[in-house]
């Protein structure tokens, strides 16, 4: 059994609203691809361990930065993994 992130394998989309404007949040991608050059080319259940989110690895999740166009607020949000 493989899990995945819907959004990172563009199997599909979420669609939140800023919680300061309202206005649709664009999503800007795995938060641990954020944390230097190279973290986008590791190991995901590797950098689950050390992103700050205690529980996604054992919960299959995927931390997601957000981000509003409009006044400028990042917003990170946990995507349930799916079976595939």
């Amino acid at each position: 059994m493989m899990y995945v992130c819907p959004l990172c394998n563009k199997l599909g989309q979420k669609n939140y609203q800023c919680p300061t404007c309202l206005t649709s949040l664009e999503d800007c991608g795995r938060l641990m691809d954020y944390f230097d050059n190279y973290s986008p080319y590791l190991e995901i259940d590797g950098t689950k361990l050390v992103d700050g989110y205690p529980n996604d690895q054992k919960n299959h999740q995927c931390p997601h930065v957000f981000y509003c166009p409009n006044c400028l607020t990042e917003q990170v949000y946990l995507i349930d993994e799916i079976i595939f």
